[in-house]
């Protein structure tokens, strides 16, 4: 009794009235984003991805800064084959407060660790035409890459990977690490190979991605046969039922030992999740990963040389909890922690 009484003493003399941060991790952190006594309310000012601050870019003319990666959202769900409704993604996503600032897992404050900003939306000519808006997608991501930025894109429907993949792997086909649950390399149906079911394809066939630098997860349903693409040119698929037997460790191992060293693009399909957990999208499939198994497998990515990454398929009206777009809005965090301890990122040490 006598030593609980001295170390409760001891407690109220070291915090009872201090502001102080004692902890040196835990200081290096609070510096950042505590100003005055006070950091900035979750809840107020402008709805921004993860609550970076917003830089407004002129696509007809952008000045990106001295940003190192860009935050962009990409509105268009023209690609889907059912339910309608990502191009309200980014607006979801943006809309979800409380997301960071800080990765306890990653021990990382990307808005701080990084020169980051939401630029946005990419800007579409025409809501009625997918394979221009594929080309408008191309021509904004192409100026966020050429000015040296990392592009970390929200969308929309998953069609919108493939122009993206053009411009990150137009000097180098880049390896890819695709959480989804289908493996979306299927071919031409009415009459265009521009949908969300055939991005992966589209992309290996133009040149832009190693096939065998990719590796598919959390793959299943009953599209399967529209998957033979993805065996045929070398792709490592990891289909959900195999993922209690390999644990998510081996998973991330097999992962990093796919995709090597060199630059790799990170797609996450927000129905990868089981639906329990983000009933939000076009596609639902039961039987997915669940939010925590999503998490410990991004967060198991951390140091690998990412180019640029996507967070696709949030569709909120079909979920009212809006889980979904909280979900999305967490791994698009984890994306963009990620992204400070890539080696693609210019002037990280």
């Amino acid at each position: 009794m006598v030593e609980l009484k001295k170390h409760l003493e001891d407690l109220r003399k070291k915090f009872a009235d201090s502001a102080e941060f004692f902890d040196p991790r835990f200081r290096r952190v609070a510096e950042k984003i505590f100003k005055g006594g006070t950091r900035a309310a979750p809840y107020s000012g402008i709805s921004t991805f993860a609550g970076l601050p917003f830089r407004e870019v002129d696509f007809a003319a952008p000045d990106f800064g001295d940003l190192q990666v860009a935050a962009v959202g990409v509105p268009m769900d023209l690609g889907v084959t059912n339910r309608p409704g990502s191009r309200f993604g980014p607006r979801a996503v943006r809309s979800i407060e409380r997301i960071g600032p800080y990765n306890h897992v990653l021990d990382c404050a990307p808005a701080y660790d990084l020169r980051v900003a939401d630029i946005g939306d990419i800007p579409f000519a025409s809501r009625y035409r997918l394979e221009q808006c594929h080309e408008n997608i191309e021509a904004a991501i192409r100026k966020i890459v050429e000015a040296g930025v990392i592009p970390l894109s929200v969308g929309g429907d998953h069609s919108i990977t493939h122009p993206i993949l053009k411009v990150v792997g137009a000097k180098e086909p880049v390896g890819l690490i695709h959480i989804d649950a289908h493996c979306d390399t299927g071919g031409p149906f009415d009459q265009t190979k521009f949908h969300h079911g055939g991005p992966m394809r589209n992309a290996v066939l133009d040149g832009v991605l190693d096939p065998t630098r990719t590796i598919q997860i959390g793959i299943r349903g009953p599209a399967e046969y529209l998957w033979e693409f993805s065996y045929e040119s070398g792709m490592t698929v990891i289909h959900a039922e195999e993922i209690n037997g390999m644990g998510i460790p081996a998973i991330i191992e097999k992962a990093r030992q796919i995709v090597g060293d060199g630059p790799t693009y990170l797609s996450f399909d927000v129905d990868s999740l089981d639906p329990a957990f983000a009933p939000g999208t076009g596609t639902p499939e039961i039987g997915g990963l669940t939010s925590r198994e999503a998490l410990e497998l991004l967060r198991g990515l951390k140091g690998l040389n990412l180019v640029g990454g996507d967070v696709v398929e949030v569709a909120p009206q079909y979920d009212s909890t809006t889980n979904t777009a909280q979900a999305g809005a967490q791994v698009l965090f984890e994306i963009l922690s990620l992204l400070v301890f890539s080696p693609a990122v210019r002037g990280l040490k």
